[in-house]
């Protein structure tokens, strides 16, 4: 057990029983040209989310902590979106602007795409676990409950983009199923003002989980090599 100095008090945890969960580093998110990009969000805060993330990975993979990546994905035809009983397609980004400009349909988000794959720096290694998804939570239709129940943990570190809406539907969903969460502060990147960054922070070390920065999580992992 390790002691971490995280908001808004410190916890204790088991790194033997924890894992980082990297949301939606995909160029859709994090990449000129990608989704957020198109729709006019900024991204400008992605590089140094990006560069906080490829510093934790290597020191979690040396220690034994897995490494485990969300990634949304859809179909090329979009049967996985919802159909007309479902809110996705009238809320998703990139469902509601491929319907808007015909022209990309078939290019956001769809498997197989420039668009939905890992950026380049964070691409997944040899032993790590990848899980698609197709609703803004982790949780929501997959396998990522049993994956991690299977490997018996119970402490999750969250990474990613966009930090309002799939990392903290994921995180809440991890709350509710009895996961312990804390979020990485500067490893993650809001779809929106700053005001949603910090409305997340908020949300989270008063009712879901707990937060701390990238240089304490990289050094509590590197004391354990």
């Amino acid at each position: 057990m390790i002691t971490l100095p995280t908001r808004p008090e410190p916890l204790q945890i088991d790194l033997a029983r924890a894992a980082i969960v990297v949301v939606d580093m995909q160029n859709a998110f994090a990449s000129a040209g990608g989704l957020l990009d198109l729709a006019g969000v900024d991204i400008s805060g992605a590089a140094a989310v990006t560069h906080a993330i490829a510093g934790l990975l290597p020191a979690a993979r040396a220690c034994g902590v897995p490494v485990v990546y969300l990634q949304t994905g859809y179909k090329p035809d979009l049967s996985n979106g919802g159909d007309e009983r479902s809110p996705n397609p009238r809320k998703e980004t990139a469902l509601c602007l491929m319907r808007a400009r015909p022209e990309l349909r078939g290019q956001l988000l769809v498997e197989g795409t420039w668009d939905f794959q890992i950026v380049d720096e964070l691409a997944p290694q040899a032993g790590d676990l990848v899980v698609l998804k197709t609703r803004y939570s982790g949780f929501a239709g997959t396998t990522l409950d049993a994956s991690l129940r299977v490997r018996g943990i119970q402490y999750l570190f969250f990474v990613g983009i966009a930090t309002n809406v799939c990392v903290e539907s994921t995180l809440r969903d991890a709350y509710f199923q009895e996961y312990w969460p804390l979020l990485v502060t500067d490893g993650v990147m809001q779809a929106g003002p700053p005001e949603a960054q910090a409305a997340t922070i908020f949300n989270v070390e008063s009712f879901f989980g707990w937060t701390l920065s990238a240089s304490a999580l990289h050094d509590a992992l590197t004391a354990q090599t």
